[in-house]
């Protein structure tokens, strides 16, 4: 039998029952092209390039070589040189890549030249243009067959190779002797031993890293414990005040039962870190959790985005697609800013609450997901239920536990310890060596309000961080209004003061921030500078005009 007679016809056998494929006379997989091009990418990127040409070009070797074997079995060969020839054309029947004609032998001075490698198709596709050739798996399959009918070590090398921009692929095949010294380094990649010690180096490069995150881990966790022995640990929450206090410990509890849960609160107040304080605490830890912002979606791609599609849906859909709430199985998956969802998305949220079913867009048939649902708003779902923008019935849905989150103001036993964490965080991140904040730094951060609560806080400490000229953050790296702040006065049941100590304590703890300065000071208040003056006289600081003002009044914060 010559090589050119061998065709699909006689090769190919398919089981009537299925399950059984077999290809010259041995049974057979079908795989996917885009497949064993995720597997080399997961190869290199796990084990680096090294490893995985080792990896690839021995498995090559391998299936050349049984190969071999079966058409040596299967069929009978006028000539040893037939029984060669026919490994490039069983290759090219069985789609690893496409032989220019009269380029069968890679043993001939021309070599064989390939107008089509999958593998060089797939290499392009993950990678990008090589520097190198990157038929491992070819060159390894090509070495393995010829070895076998040569009865003798033959390593087919690329001297071209589209992977690396050239027109085609181009094989020789040589003795060990032959290749000499040359090409010794690509040899190494046939030999068993070499992939150990490629693996081995792998393995090592793969334990130093995770050896390096760990001590970076504990060092910043060393870092956030004398800073801030109040931080939560691993969780990273800080609770020192009641209010939030009461929250970690309403979160702790139900995070133990698989119910839904409303989770309130001013935007910036830490709403997402107590929805991953619940599913770290769940049983559903080990499982995905997954955010999404229902406010930066979207309608018309917001059923897309949480349900999937399938291909063809709409203009676009190239391919089946999972949604948000199938990539969550079995896992936690948060609604934020929930209240932004139109009223006819609430209709199909609610179905799939009660049900615990997804329809993917385009699709008729129905998934069962395992999902545990979060949802977080900075509005009033109550008002917005009255008012007819949210659905009552996906309200209560959604509100089977609520957890309020306050506003950074009402709980400011947490600023300093906060600022802190958010603080060493920030000098790590940035290489720098900062130590703490000074007591003025302290002291403003304390009278400011925090409209954009933990968020404005943490913005501020990463500013104070960059701008430190010292080894502590001070009042001059504080962002202006925070420096200017002054303190609100508080009412205390049974301890109310007249409106006119309560003017005197706002106006001279002003003039304090502003370090004596009246013209600010009046600025700021809005009042004229001869009305401060007045003020200030009355309260006996200052006999006329030109006495200097040199106040510090301590008040509490």
């Amino acid at each position: 039998m010559h090589a050119q007679d061998l065709d699909h016809k006689e090769l190919l056998e398919l089981d009537p029952e299925g399950g059984l494929i077999r290809f010259a006379g041995q049974r057979a997989l079908l795989l996917d092209a885009v497949a064993m091009g995720l597997l080399r990418k997961y190869l290199v990127e796990n084990f680096g390039l090294t490893a995985a040409r080792a990896v690839l070009t021995q498995f090559g070797f391998a299936h050349g070589w049984r190969m071999a074997e079966a058409m040596q079995a299967e069929f009978h060969w006028d000539s040893e040189e037939d029984w060669r020839r026919a490994g490039p054309r069983i290759h090219t029947l069985g789609g690893l890549f496409r032989v220019e004609p009269g380029g069968e032998d890679p043993l001939s001075k021309a070599g064989t030249t390939l107008l089509a490698s999958y593998e060089a198709e797939q290499h392009l596709l993950h990678f990008g243009r090589s520097d190198s050739a990157v038929c491992w798996t070819i060159s390894g399959l090509t070495s393995g067959y010829v070895s076998r009918t040569a009865g003798e070590d033959i390593y087919v090398l690329e001297d071209r190779c589209m992977g690396k921009g050239d027109a085609a692929c181009h094989l020789l095949g040589r003795t060990p002797e032959q290749w000499g010294d040359e090409r010794a380094e690509e040899l190494g990649f046939f030999r068993a031993k070499h992939l150990e010690e490629c693996l081995d180096v792998s393995l090592r490069r793969v334990t130093e890293t995770l050896k390096k995150a760990e001590k970076k881990l504990r060092a910043h966790r060393r870092a956030l414990v004398h800073v801030a022995p109040d931080v939560d640990e691993p969780l990273g929450i800080v609770a020192k005040s009641p209010q939030m206090s009461q929250v970690v410990d309403l979160a702790r509890r139900v995070a133990k039962v698989d119910a839904t849960v409303l989770i309130t609160g001013e935007s910036g107040s830490g709403k997402e870190r107590i929805a991953r304080l619940v599913h770290d605490e769940s049983t559903r830890a080990s499982g995905p959790f997954i955010a999404i912002n229902c406010a930066a979606i979207t309608e018309s791609l917001f059923e897309s985005e949480l349900f999937g599609h399938a291909r063809g849906a709409f203009t676009g859909a190239t391919q089946d697609r999972p949604g948000l709430f199938e990539a969550a199985n079995r896992g936690t998956l948060l609604l934020d800013e929930v209240g932004e969802v139109s009223t006819a998305m609430q209709v199909k949220l609610l179905r799939s609450l009660q049900e615990g079913e997804i329809r993917r867009v385009g699709e008729n048939k129905s998934r069962t997901v395992d999902v545990r649902i979060l949802a977080a708003t900075n509005r009033d779902l109550a008002q917005g239920v009255s008012g007819g923008a949210f659905r009552q019935d996906l309200y209560y849905r959604l509100k089977v536990v609520e957890l309020n989150v306050p506003p950074l103001r009402e709980r400011r036993d947490d600023i300093l310890p906060l600022a802190r964490v958010m603080l060493t965080s920030a000098a790590i991140r940035m290489k720098r060596k900062i130590s703490g904040i000074s007591p003025p730094a302290a002291d403003q951060l304390l009278r400011y309000a925090w409209p954009g609560n933990v968020r404005e806080l943490e913005n501020a400490m990463e500013r104070a961080v960059a701008l430190a000229r010292g080894g502590r953050v001070d009042l001059d790296d504080l962002p202006e209004e925070i420096r200017l702040a002054v303190p609100a006065p508080a009412v205390m049941a049974g301890a109310v003061q007249p409106l006119d100590d309560v003017e005197k304590e706002y106006i001279l703890a002003a003039l304090a921030s502003n370090g004596g300065n009246q013209t600010h000071t009046a600025r700021q208040l809005g009042i004229g500078l001869a009305t401060l003056y007045r003020r200030l006289k009355s309260y006996g600081l200052i006999g006329d005009r030109k006495e200097a003002v040199s106040t510090s009044p301590r008040t509490g914060s």
